[in-house]
């Protein structure tokens, strides 16, 4: 593991990263740094959700909403340091409708516990 800077920007930080080397050469490197990881970790909760909508009959709205939420929050780290300004547009509305859909099964459970 090595560690390299987080941005060309002439800060001090630093992260640590995997360094995978493809079988051509050097200059090929390609690394990977830990926020590049919890940005995968955000994309697959995120498919992961999508996919549970799909194949489910009747999906559970807080495990549905509470993985987006997640996913999006992931990729926002991820984003944070690797900014694409689009994708963290994205993001935000993404995580806001997921926080619209868990509040929204919640006035649902409470509106049907009342008689």
């Amino acid at each position: 593991m090595v560690y390299e800077p987080l941005s060309n920007s002439g800060q001090a930080l630093f992260a640590p990263s995997l360094r995978i080397l493809s079988p051509c050469a050097e200059r090929d490197k390609v690394t990977m740094d830990i926020y590049s990881l919890i940005g995968f970790v955000g994309m697959a909760c995120i498919i992961g959700a999508y996919a549970y909508l799909t194949s489910s009959k009747a999906p559970n709205p807080y495990i549905l909403h509470g993985t987006n939420l997640a996913g999006a929050a992931l990729l926002t780290v991820s984003l944070l340091v690797h900014t694409n300004w689009p994708s963290l547009v994205l993001e935000g509305f993404w995580a806001a409708i997921a926080i619209w859909g868990i509040a929204k099964a919640i006035r649902e459970k409470k509106a049907a516990k009342q008689p």
